[in-house]
């Protein structure tokens, strides 16, 4: 099947990785290939592009879409192993990465993946359908405590300790197995004066997704691994679509770019600070205006760029 989906903000992310005809580039969270077609047009057959996923059914569905190009290699993989995998290809440093982070529009898009609170789908939210760990698990399982503290923390979710209390009274009686059945349990735990923002689902069903996939623990170590992959000018590009991981990302580049903590009437630094390389960006691209019209998934979107040095 083509994947037809709009890529989120895909010429800033072009743009930011200033491409070479001739390098190597890494799209960690390959997708539909949206933005790794337009990566693959500007390579030459000297250059080479290697697509990360661990969903093996987004993975499928991008070989087709890029059938057209021989200088792709595909890799069944987590972005976080980006050091694994680069190693395993023996290759020692590359010129810029990718990263759309997230659920992808593929993966809401098969909604029997129970990805979204639309619909009545089994729980499952498993980016890699090959892991153990699934939403049914953690919605079942998980104690009150548990499933309080990671709807607050991920989905930033005022009332997660009344949806945690209600789903572990509904689990009671019979497992929760569908997405229907979860929604229904979260919208009967939020005040109806308080459901103007957005879908009542939407945090709690994000927060669920981030644990079952692991999603931020790594994020920060990924990010500084991606920046040691890279070559002198290489250039990571982050697209993040909540607060949890915008910040993650900044911090990590602000680590990377290297601060002095040394008093400023030393003459020179004796603190060993060292730089990575520069933040391109010193506030995050949002989407322009005429892609916030066609594609809602750019709405929270927000991108950062590092180069190396």
């Amino acid at each position: 099947m083509e994947f037809k989906h709009i890529p989120v903000m895909l010429d800033e992310c072009i743009e930011g990785l200033k491409i070479k005809e001739d390098g190597i580039y890494v799209d960690g969270t390959l997708g539909g290939a949206g933005h790794s077609k337009e990566i693959a047009k500007k390579l030459s057959s000297k250059g080479k592009l290697i697509g990360i996923d661990r969903d093996e059914q987004a993975l499928n569905a991008a070989k087709e879409n890029l059938k057209e190009f021989s200088n792709i290699v595909y890799i069944h993989d987590n972005h976080d192993n980006i050091k694994n995998i680069l190693e395993q290809l023996e290759i020692e440093k590359v010129d810029g990465i990718l990263l759309d982070l997230g659920v992808s529009s593929y993966q809401l898009d098969e909604r029997n993946r129970g990805f979204s609170y639309l619909g009545e789908n089994k729980l499952d939210m498993r980016m890699d359908t090959t892991q153990e760990l699934t939403a049914e698990i953690v919605v079942n399982q998980y104690s009150e405590q548990e499933l309080a503290k990671i709807i607050y923390e991920y989905g930033e979710e005022k009332f997660s300790r009344q949806i945690a209390k209600n789903i572990c009274k509904a689990r009671e009686k019979n497992p929760i197995k569908t997405t229907k059945e979860l929604t229904q349990i979260i919208e009967a735990s939020i005040p109806k004066s308080k459901q103007k923002d957005g879908h009542p689902a939407k945090r709690t069903f994000q927060a669920i997704r981030i644990e079952v996939n692991n999603e931020l623990k790594p994020l920060y170590d990924t990010i500084k691994d991606c920046i040691q992959c890279l070559k002198e000018n290489g250039r990571l590009c982050v697209i993040t679509f909540h607060s949890l991981e915008d910040r993650i990302v900044k911090n990590a580049f602000i680590e990377a770019k290297g601060k002095c903590t040394c008093p400023s009437d030393l003459p020179y630094c004796v603190c060993g600070a060292k730089s990575l390389g520069q933040i391109i960006t010193k506030k995050p691209i949002i989407a322009p205006d005429e892609e916030l019209k066609i594609n809602s998934r750019s709405k929270s979107a927000k991108l950062r760029i590092f180069e190396k040095r």
